[in-house]
């Protein structure tokens, strides 16, 4: 029997745009960097439905997060001209 074999080039994706860069580095960075800033979001007020600020803003990114991963991940996908 034969070995494959691997004569072929690797395969190179292109690389993103400097825009297409920022773009997804701002969309990761922001749900880090508003759950980091705990004085930011640690008071009572406003509430909504009685929940306390504190809880309320967090369980949002917990909606917010995949959103904005999932932007991020189609400008990649775009940026390197995959469906």
């Amino acid at each position: 029997m034969s070995t494959p074999s691997n004569d072929r080039p690797p395969v190179r994706r292109p690389r993103l745009s400097p825009a297409a860069t920022v773009a997804v580095v701002v969309l990761l960075a922001i749900p880090c960097v508003a759950l980091a800033a705990v004085p930011l979001y640690s008071r009572e007020d406003p509430k909504i439905a009685g929940w306390p600020f504190f809880y309320w803003f967090q369980l949002l990114w917990v909606i917010l997060t995949p959103i904005m991963t999932y932007a991020a991940y189609v400008i990649i996908k775009r940026s390197r001209g995959e469906r």
